[in-house]
């Protein structure tokens, strides 16, 4: 029961980015993302992308810092994870 995220290791936009996810559902996941401020835009279909930035205020919020495969293997155990082909 976490809110979990990876390094921040995709370039868009001049910026790199992470993952914000929840292993437990998407109603914690977007509670989490409200308290901080996040945009909704930021939401693709299970998980937020967050610009680097951002990552010691989430952490510092609650978020668990994992790396891309620990957060990948956690989001498909909990059932929460959207593949790319289906989004």
């Amino acid at each position: 029961m976490a809110v979990l995220v990876d390094a921040p290791l995709w370039p868009a936009h001049d910026r790199m980015w992470a993952h914000l996810v929840s292993d437990t559902s998407l109603a914690e996941l977007h509670a989490f993302a409200a308290r901080l401020g996040l945009p909704p835009r930021g939401f693709d279909a299970d998980h937020y992308d967050v610009p680097e930035d951002r990552i010691d205020e989430i952490v510092a919020a609650g978020a668990v810092q994992v790396d891309a495969h620990e957060l990948t293997r956690r989001l498909i155990a909990s059932g929460l994870r959207v593949r790319a082909r289906d989004r």
